[in-house]
């Protein structure tokens, strides 16, 4: 039996903390599983080591840092948080190694701040759990072929737990946070938010794409194709949290329900561009994407249709997109201050008036939809971002996500 671990920068931040962490890594090392347990860095933006905090510093002192050494760096904060770690579970007669990412087997590409996992070694890992360790793995980084450290971009520490998880065929991965587990909407915004007991791995994955923030999206595709389940729970409680599994597994949960929609996400900051192929001699369709691509900008909520095409980028990529777009000719009509709403849900396939309920929901509110898209889990709105809060609200409520257990 063989658990995974992960401990985020808040379940670490101070000594308070830091016990709870010691409290749950003690109960699953007493109940006799072999334990790996993944660590990101400690605290967030402006705490010492955290890693925006470590490239605020190189930001203030020259910013001429390259790549390869900034992965060098950016590994400092995990290094801290395991060696820590090990000093507490040591004081507490609880024996464990540490190993970084390189160290655990964890060879990546060269893609420098982004890397991406092409494979785990288990060896040294499963050597130190034959010997009653604790394992204590540095999140978030791994090595390539060739021995260069790389990091493996936001989420990353996640994604190291589920790749080990995936590699050591783990019982369970517990991704420990500072909430109690998948909420069906943002509580920030929506307070009548419930926790969801169980989710599947193509909901949760659909969340977290569409701007939930409890766990990377790339991490629940590792653990959904290796069919390791996954919990989400809190470090300041002893919860269950929530189960992500698939979905016919799920059945058989407490909790589980044959529900429509699951849950809601949101992302803000939306710059709506339309552009009209009228008056002239390009073709939109192809001119326009192959522009966005070409300069890094990413695009989302795409129409294409004769006339034209409709799409949205990020309002920090807008001033270059609307820059790149004249140059090429095109007068787009441009709409910014927008937030895209998601209604997530496995059931919703094939299940009438799903759609009318969201029209009819925002249209009592008197909250105009300015674009629409689908797909088999998820139905996109876009809406002003002033309307964003109301929304959530009406769709909450029009769906009854408050009575989920």
């Amino acid at each position: 039996m063989v658990t995974v671990q992960k401990f985020g920068g808040t379940s670490l931040s101070d000594a308070d903390a830091r016990g709870h962490v010691l409290r749950h890594i003690r109960r699953e090392y007493e109940a006799g599983a072999g334990l790996v347990v993944v660590v990101s860095a400690m605290g967030r933006r402006g705490e010492p080591y955290a890693t925006d905090t470590l490239l605020e510093w190189i930001g203030a002192n020259g910013a001429g840092l390259a790549e390869r050494e900034k992965d060098l760096l950016m590994s400092c904060g995990e290094l801290i948080s395991a060696a820590t770690l090990c000093s507490l579970l040591g004081a507490h007669d609880l024996p464990s190694v540490v190993l970084t990412g390189a160290q655990a087997g964890i060879v990546t590409d060269n893609k420098f701040g982004a890397a991406r996992i092409v494979e785990v070694k288990t060896e040294r890992i499963l050597a130190s759990l034959a010997q009653g360790k604790i394992v204590i793995v540095t999140g978030f980084q791994g090595a390539t072929a060739d021995g260069e450290i790389t990091t493996l971009g936001r989420g990353g520490s996640d994604t190291s737990a589920t790749a080990l998880g995936a590699a050591l065929q783990a019982d369970v991965v517990d991704i420990y946070t500072d909430v109690d587990g998948i909420l069906t909407a943002d509580p920030r915004v929506v307070s009548e938010a419930r926790q969801l007991a169980v989710v599947s791995y193509d909901e949760i994955c659909n969340m977290a794409h569409n701007g939930a923030k409890v766990i990377h999206p790339r991490a629940v595709e590792i653990a959904m194709k290796a069919g390791i389940p996954v919990r989400v729970r809190s470090t300041f409680s002893d919860g269950e949290g929530t189960l992500v599994t698939h979905a016919n597994a799920a059945e058989g949960h407490i909790g589980w329900s044959d529900r429509t929609v699951t849950g809601l996400a949101h992302v803000k900051g939306v710059t709506q561009i339309a552009i009209s192929a009228e008056g002239t001699a390009l073709n939109p369709q192809l001119e326009v994407f192959r522009s966005m691509a070409r300069n890094g900008i990413s695009v989302d909520f795409i129409n294409v249709m004769p006339a034209g095409v409709l799409y949205t980028v990020t309002d920090g990529d807008a001033p270059l997109a609307l820059r790149l777009l004249a140059e090429m000719g095109f007068e787009p009509r441009v709409r910014s201050g927008c937030a895209k709403v998601s209604v997530i849900g496995g059931g919703m396939n094939g299940e009438p008036g799903v759609m009318a309920k969201i029209v009819e929901a925002l249209a009592e509110r008197q909250i105009p939809i300015l674009q629409s898209a689908d797909s088999n889990t998820t139905i996109w709105v876009l809406v002003r971002e002033e309307d964003m809060a109301a929304a959530l609200s009406a769709l909450h409520s029009a769906f009854a996500l408050h009575a989920v257990s």
